[in-house]
Order: C-alpha cells, then sequence, then structure tokens
C-alpha cells in the first residue's frame, strides 16, 4: 500500500458542501476519500498526517488565462521562464492552467506554441490557449495593433496544428472576415472557440454562439459598453446558458457592482474567475516585457507604456489565492460559489472534471489550504507539496 497522507480537522469544501472537522486522504499522487470520517486517517497507514484545524482545504485552481508570472513569460517560448510562471502560480495554488500567448507574428506564435506543448505533454500545462492576433483593431487593449490580423481560417489551422495537439483554446472576433468559419474550424478540431478583444454587435455574437463559441474572454473587457438599445457582445454571452465568461476580479477591471451584476446572471456555473497575469505577477512594481510590448506596473496595475495604445490596462498582476479572497472577503460571495468559479466551472470548460476541479476519490490531489482569513497557507498538487503548511 502507497504511504498515504491525510490533511485533517479542517473546514473541507467538497460538491456536496463543507464538512466540519474534516479529512482528506491522499496517495500515490490521488484523493482516497474524503469526509467527515477520519477513521481513515494516515495512522493507519503508518503515513503522515497534517493537522489544519481551524484551516480550510479546498480544490486546486484551475485558470483558463495566464500569460506569466516571477518575472516570466510564456510568451517567451522557453522552457525555463515557462517553468518560472508556473511555479508562481502553483506557489499561489493554480494547480492546473493554460499558458497564454500574445499578438505577434504568426511564426513566431507557432514557435512559442510548439515550445509550449513540450510542457503540456510533460504535464506542467493543460493546454495552449492563443489570444491573439484575431482580434479586433478596435478593440486591442494591450495587444501590437500593426501584428493583428483577420482571422483567416488557414492561419488559424497553422497555429492548432503548431500547438500539436495541445491547443485548448483560441480569441478571436467574430465579427472579423472569416470569424465564423474560424469558430466553426476549431470546434472541429476540438479547440475552445472564445469570443474577446471584440466590436462585435449582439446579433453578430449570437452567430458566433450557434457556431460554436463556448467561451467569454474577460467579459465586459476589450468589448463594447451593454447599452440600452445596442446590447452587443456582453447581453449575447451573459444570456446564453452555453458560454462560460471568464471575468477578472481584481477592482480594477470590474467595479464589484459590474462582477456582481455577471455572477448572479450567468451563476458560480458559467463563471471561470481567471488571473489574465502577466509577467509581473508575484513581483515587485516595475517594467516587463508583453509579447512584443513595453508594459509598466505601478501600484500593482499593468499599463501599456508607450505606442498607440500606451495607458491600456495590461492583463493583471494578480494569482489566483488573491482572486478568492477578494471574491469571499469583499465581494460577499460564498466559499462554495467560490470554489465552482475558481476550480470546478473551469476544470469542465477544459475537459477535465475527470481529474481535477473538485475533492473527490479518484482525482488527482490538487489541494489548498487556507487560513481562517483566506489566506493561503499550503499547496500540493498531484499528491506533493508545492507549498507545505507550517501549522499543525
Amino acid at each position: 500500500m502507497a504511504e498515504r497522507t491525510a490533511l485533517a480537522g479542517a473546514r473541507v469544501v467538497l460538491p456536496s458542501g463543507i464538512v466540519e472537522s474534516g479529512v482528506v486522504t491522499v496517495a500515490d499522487g490521488r484523493i482516497v476519500s474524503a469526509g467527515p470520517d477520519a477513521a481513515d486517517a494516515a495512522g493507519a497507514g503508518g503515513g503522515d498526517r497534517v493537522d489544519l484545524a481551524g484551516h480550510w482545504v479546498v480544490p486546486g485552481f484551475v485558470d483558463l488565462h495566464v500569460h506569466g508570472g516571477g518575472g516570466a513569460s510564456f510568451s517567451s517560448g522557453t522552457a525555463e521562464e515557462s517553468l518560472r510562471a508556473i511555479a508562481t502560480h502553483r506557489r499561489h495554488g493554480t494547480t492546473t492552467m493554460l499558458a497564454s500567448t500574445v499578438t505577434g507574428d504568426l511564426d513566431e506564435l507557432a514557435r512559442q506554441a510548439h515550445a509550449l506543448s513540450e510542457l503540456v505533454e510533460q504535464g506542467e500545462l493543460a493546454g495552449v490557449h492563443f489570444e491573439g492576433p484575431f482580434i479586433s483593431p478596435h478593440r486591442c487593449g494591450a495587444h501590437e495593433p500593426t501584428l493583428l490580423r483577420d482571422p483567416d481560417p488557414a492561419d488559424v489551422r497553422k497555429l492548432v496544428d503548431a500547438a500539436r495537439g495541445t491547443a485548448k483554446m483560441m480569441t478571436l472576433a467574430p465579427e472579423l472576415p472569416g470569424g465564423l468559419d474560424s469558430v466553426r474550424l476549431l470546434v472541429e478540431a476540438g479547440v475552445i472557440a472564445a469570443v474577446g478583444h471584440t466590436d462585435s454587435t449582439y446579433d453578430a455574437t449570437r452567430d458566433a454562439i450557434e457556431a460554436g463559441a463556448s467561451v467569454a474572454t474577460h467579459l465586459f473587457n476589450a468589448m463594447p459598453s451593454l447599452l440600452h438599445r445596442a446590447p452587443g457582445p456582453v447581453a449575447a454571452l451573459l444570456e446564453d446558458e452555453r458560454i462560460t465568461v471568464e471575468l477578472i476580479n481584481d477592482g480594477t477591471h470590474l467595479h464589484p457592482a459590474t462582477l456582481e451584476l455577471a455572477f448572479h446572471r450567468a451563476g458560480a456555473g458559467r463563471v471561470a474567475f481567471i488571473t489574465d497575469a502577466m509577467g509581473a505577477a508575484g513581483m515587485e512594481d516595475g517594467v516587463f516585457p508583453l509579447g512584443p510590448m513595453k508594459v509598466e506596473v505601478k501600484d500593482g496595475v499593468a499599463r501599456i507604456s508607450d505606442g498607440p495604445t500606451a495607458g491600456s490596462i495590461a492583463g493583471s498582476t494578480l494569482t489566483l489565492d488573491q482572486v478568492f479572497r477578494r471574491a469571499v472577503t469583499i465581494d460577499g460571495l460564498s466559499v462554495e460559489q467560490t470554489v465552482r468559479a475558481l476550480s470546478a466551472t473551469p476544470a469542465r470548460v477544459l475537459g477535465l472534471s475527470d481529474r481535477v476541479g473538485s475533492i473527490e476519490p479518484g482525482k488527482d490531489a490538487d489541494l489548498v489550504v487556507l487560513d481562517e482569513h483566506f489566506a493561503l497557507v499550503g499547496v500540493m498538487r498531484r499528491g506533493a507539496w508545492a507549498v507545505r503548511p507550517t501549522t499543525g
């Protein structure tokens, strides 16, 4: 029998609800049991018992949209930088993540995708997310305008092929020439088509959804506002049960009232909290690259520092443990709602619910330990501690 580890005495958030003074038993990288009965604690197998009284144990976080962290960027196309970004977010509770690229030359993006695919194959990443270059020049945000292009299906196919089966999602503006055909191509290839950085109308967005689009890239940001006679993409994406909406909950990208509107319209089952983090995540203020762009971070807010899009918000410096704490302590969401939006819903989007996203026997032992104030104190990934709790 493999040596067991028991995380005991904590409030454990299961799909069925919160278990007070629960125990999660782990062996061989998987969850063996989870519930209120401590009879199966590690002592029975001579393993390790970690006393977590007064703490929370929640599923590892799943991030659909992250560009980098720890001073490193996935757009570098190097394993060294990518692993540094992964390690940074893992220490903050993200045990599953997509690597998001930034608009660039098509050949360069293909090279990045090929390099990232190796980390997917090694189990470090869950897949590749292409954000750009097939986005609207009117809503490009922190993407280099001169490198944008229409979503020609042949170009879309080139990037998907370069990822060697690891492309999981692509953000595009469906109103551009070739947009709907590209959405259909992505769906047929098993890649999530996400609507974002778009100047689309309500009707055009509806057409994209009917073509197979299923995710809204950072809803509200880089798209037309919701207006009374021109509801635009926001209304179309919020109202359709087939769409999962990404939300950046840092207090900068979205006003709390806007977040509340979206969350309670879509519900935790259709909201995926993301970081959209760039290389500055986990770092002090300074200047950082974001693809070909230069970004300056002041007071934790990242903005393009020069060029025609100077001043535009350039992703975030978030980590998902910060998102969790804000959601519960500031936004007033329940722990169960927050867990679902940070873990179960994005895991479902990625088709990984059989492995991650909730605390259930047989799933990967991806766990996050929080103290009574919802500050992160421990992270376990596949049964190994990335951050071992100092308590107990």
